[in-house]
């Protein structure tokens, strides 16, 4: 079972295997340091899009050898997205990254029926695995950054997005923690109906491969002693893989203040494309884009 961040890039330098990155409107600093590093680190061949000569600018304020990419000329953002996704989507490329480009224009690339990366009639979303200091294993969470109010259907796949990549990480079966505020149902809440439903789908190995609970609040869901202070049961038992949470407007701010206020760290992706889409905040540091680029070869 990997634990950490940096067993999961062992992992991936295990496997000797290098992986294309496509990265769209490659202009900041962070990103093309962490492309620097993964291709040092021989996890990655890079390819970055944008204006050349303010790539090879930040490049020279940072001492990085520019002909170490493979640089193609784009105006503006839409160009270099599109570019970015063609090359992914043609086998030229087997990653495509974020840039600075805003991420409306970057997944309206990601999404276009005809030339993007979607698989067929699948709901895009996002999961997340985050390392932090206060907790004794990777914590994976979803959706913080694509759907604003899943419904039950699209709750169950962020599930199912989930149990495929901590599979990777050696989880055969993760505890999956549906968060509310807490962890007694409520009709105030739309979720507490969804969550029952996705509990009995579990239990029946509809929802394959994990032990699911909810709703439950994040003490239930992530310390043994506050389970035993309040002596409630739980399957999940203060030990959560998983952290689905009922709406992007309750796992952004939590998982923003992770990095911010918790030093944490993550990699995440975009699930439900063709091939693996790194999407960042522009103020994300250079490691935790290093460590998203290694999670994307790791899923490729």
């Amino acid at each position: 079972m990997i634990r950490t961040l940096d067993q999961m890039v062992e992992k991936v330098l295990s496997l000797h295997k290098k992986h294309r990155i496509a990265v769209a409107w490659a202009h900041d600093i962070h990103t093309i340091s962490a492309i620097h590093k993964a291709v040092n680190y021989g996890l990655a061949e890079a390819i970055l899009i944008g204006q050349s000569s303010e790539i090879k600018g930040i490049c020279r304020k940072t001492g990085i050898n520019h002909d170490l990419f493979t640089i193609i000329e784009a105006d503006d953002e839409v160009k270099s997205s599109t570019e970015a996704v063609g090359l992914t989507r043609s086998g030229e490329a087997d990653v495509v990254m974020k840039g600075t480009v805003s991420t409306d224009k970057f997944l309206k690339a990601v999404m276009d029926k005809n030339d993007g990366l979607m698989m067929p009639e699948a709901i895009l979303s996002y999961v997340c695995a985050i390392e932090l200091p206060a907790y004794h294993k990777l914590l994976f969470i979803t959706d913080p950054a694509v759907i604003p109010s899943p419904t039950l259907e699209q709750k169950i796949i962020m599930a199912e997005y989930a149990i495929l990549m901590t599979a990777r990480f050696g989880i055969s079966r993760p505890k999956i923690a549906l968060i509310s505020a807490s962890e007694k149902p409520s009709r105030h809440f739309k979720s507490s109906e969804d969550y029952g439903v996705m509990c009995k789908m579990a239990k029946k190995g509809k929802i394959a491969n994990c032990i699911m609970d909810g709703p439950l609040d994040l003490f239930l869901a992530c310390d043994k002693k506050s389970v035993e202070i309040k002596g409630i049961e739980t399957p999940v038992n203060g030990d959560a893989d998983i952290l689905l949470f009922p709406s992007l407007e309750s796992a952004n701010p939590f998982y923003k203040g992770l990095m911010l206020f918790a030093q944490g760290e993550l990699a995440g992706l975009i699930r439900g494309t063709e091939k693996p889409v790194i999407v960042m905040s522009r103020s994300e540091s250079e490691k935790s884009k290093f460590y998203c680029i290694a999670l994307a070869c790791m899923m490729a």
